[in-house]
């Protein structure tokens, strides 16, 4: 569809002291360019996100409970179950891991390079896969990556080598966004702070009103529902704040999060889920990293329920009286079978939230797709079980269509371990990166 008001596909909403980026809207369609430029311009890009987290599953936690001969999913165990309405968009991946660098250090830095990490150099063996990316489409948006992280919890929280995924030169980490409210001014504001505490949507309304007059109905629709998913994050983000001030007033008794991180974890890792959801519904980034947690997380898990201990305690399930130096000399379990099923209630609980980002980006239509349909979504660890501090048959699964190019409601298990790097060129490869080979790959994984 052609409109005569058409605009640009990288235009902003704009205003004294703020810039929001466009979802793609119908009014984009160009009247004055080729027609080429048009469908290059105006076509729904591909977006590539690396979620991560730490300390592996247990055996069998990654295994469909049914799979056919030919690969297809017939069923989830119960630890997975959360993602069954996305079964149909994921690919499971067997048999995958990464070469070179392994465990709770080397294995998280190392995890998107498919180098050896160097530790007296500070050397993770390589530029990072999403950086890479970002060098080539990420000069197309506002951002040419978000790299994301939970702030860590535990003796490892300032651990370089655990805390870092994304490499932008061997040697040079990207810094890590913690905070909601950091991460979102980096999208939506511009200009001087005195403005800092009108809502973003104050500052580009009248922008936003022609906007509407000229776009259709379907326009309208699409960016009321875009803005009203900012606004909800600004009431997030300011009640965080809220929260943050009472516990000033408390801090003798309370130790409480700082401004702009929520106290509930699920609360927490949903709001940074939603800064990636905007981020690529707006196309201010096509390229994100998230860490779920540093690379050793001593996080307790005590508020689900049925679970006490520490995850990285945790996943030692084998090691149950409490006494080795993984444990915090006060938690105890009766029995391997009782930790390990903790152990998995943590990864159930973890594939709750990501089942949550998913369906977030189906909810968002583009053109004849989703958001989750343009998308590829890599979820995974560097280490398969836990307590074997296993390097192979790492657990990782693909979510998303990448525009029609990623088959999904299936098992990828090659017959012989694959270098986690033919995922990486394959991704790349689709994203747009043109790119031969990542680091010992040649030839990319068949994800067709």
């Amino acid at each position: 569809m052609t409109h005569r008001f058409a605009i640009s596909r990288r235009s902003m909403l704009q205003g004294t002291g703020a810039a929001i980026a466009l979802p793609l809207l119908d009014v984009m369609s160009p009247h004055t360019e080729s027609a080429e430029t048009a469908d290059t311009e105006s076509a729904a890009p591909r977006r590539l996100a690396y979620l991560y987290f730490p300390n592996g599953v247990a055996n069998g936690a990654w295994d469909p409970r049914q799979v056919a001969p030919g690969g297809t999913i017939g069923s989830l165990n119960r630890w997975m179950e959360p993602l069954k309405p996305f079964q149909q968009q994921l690919v499971v991946i067997r048999n995958m891991w990464t070469p070179e660098g392994n465990g709770h250090g080397a294995g998280t830095a190392t995890w998107l390079t498919a180098g050896d990490y160097n530790g007296r150099r500070i050397d993770a063996g390589g530029v990072s896969a999403d950086q890479l990316a970002a060098r080539t489409i990420g000069q197309k948006t506002l951002l040419p990556s978000l790299e994301l992280s939970l702030r860590g919890e535990g003796f490892f929280s300032n651990s370089l080598v655990r805390n870092t995924l994304s490499w932008t030169s061997p040697k040079t980490p990207a810094p890590r966004d913690i905070e909601p409210r950091v991460i979102f001014d980096r999208m939506f504001r511009r200009g001087p702070a005195s403005t800092s505490e009108r809502s973003v949507l104050d500052l580009v309304r009248e922008d936003a009103r022609s906007l509407k007059r000229r776009g259709s109905f379907a326009d309208r629709r699409k960016l009321d529902e875009y803005l009203e998913s900012i606004r909800s994050i600004e009431r997030k983000l300011a009640f965080a704040d809220r929260q943050a001030d009472r516990s000033q007033a408390l801090k003798r008794q309370l130790v409480r999060p700082g401004p702009g991180i929520p106290d509930s974890h699920r609360e927490y890792i949903r709001v940074m889920f939603e800064m990636i959801v905007l981020a690529f519904w707006a196309d201010a980034t096509r390229v994100s990293t998230f860490m779920l947690d540093h690379g050793q997380s001593n996080r307790y898990f005590n508020f689900l329920d049925g679970v006490k201990g520490t995850w990285h305690a945790l996943s030692h399930w084998k090691d149950y009286d409490g006494k080795t130096e993984d444990d915090d000399g006060t938690t105890s379990w009766k029995s391997a079978e009782e930790k390990k099923r903790m152990y998995n209630l943590v990864t159930r609980w973890h594939h709750e939230q990501l089942a949550w980002f998913l369906g977030r980006l189906k909810s968002i239509t583009e053109g004849e797709r989703t958001l989750l349909d343009n998308s590829m979504i890599v979820y995974g660890s560097s280490i398969a079980d836990g307590h074997a501090h296993a390097e192979e048959n790492l657990p990782l699964l693909i979510a998303g269509g990448g525009g029609g190019t990623i088959r999904g409601g299936r098992v990828l298990k090659p017959r012989r371990e694959m270098s986690m790097s033919r995922l990486h060129l394959a991704l790349l490869q689709r994203a747009g990166v043109p790119i031969e080979r990542f680091g010992d790959a040649e030839r990319p994984t068949e994800l067709g």
